[in-house]
């Protein structure tokens, strides 16, 4: 896979969340979360689990570059402890999945996190993002 720096594929709600997380006492709680989809695509009875190269590559590639830290400085929003931290940030957490091309149905979990809220809380959109779309054109 040719890398781009996918660190900002997240909606600024996340983003924003964090920040309330590291200013809080519970910055380094362990949450668990499961990803599934709700409803089978197109009416297909079934989909495939797909993406998980494409997971497996953004969390070993997550970081904030000094641009994505001076793009987020100007929207005004970020304190600079914050932005201080994002410049060391790495994923501590652990990743589990069902296997690449396993038969899945809706509502079964597909993907489960295991870390930090601050960083469970960065991945989820661009999990939901890369599995969803890779499952759906599998």
């Amino acid at each position: 896979m040719n890398y781009d720096n996918l660190t900002l594929l997240t909606d600024l709600y996340e983003l924003t969340m964090m920040q309330g997380y590291y200013k809080n006492r519970n910055r380094n709680d362990t949450v668990i979360f499961d990803m599934f989809y709700r409803n089978n695509p197109l009416d297909n009875g079934y989909a495939i689990v797909a993406g998980l190269d494409q997971v497996i590559d953004y969390i070993n590639h997550l970081s904030f570059s000094q641009k994505d830290i001076d793009y987020l400085k100007s929207l005004g929003i970020f304190e600079d402890d914050f932005l201080n931290y994002l410049k060391d940030f790495k994923f501590s957490g652990d990743i589990y999945s069902i296997p690449e091309g396993t038969v899945i149905f809706p509502r079964e979990p597909i993907v489960k996190v295991i870390a930090p809220i601050m960083e469970a809380q960065l991945i989820e959109t661009a999990i939901l993002n890369i599995i969803n779309h890779q499952s759906l054109i599998a």
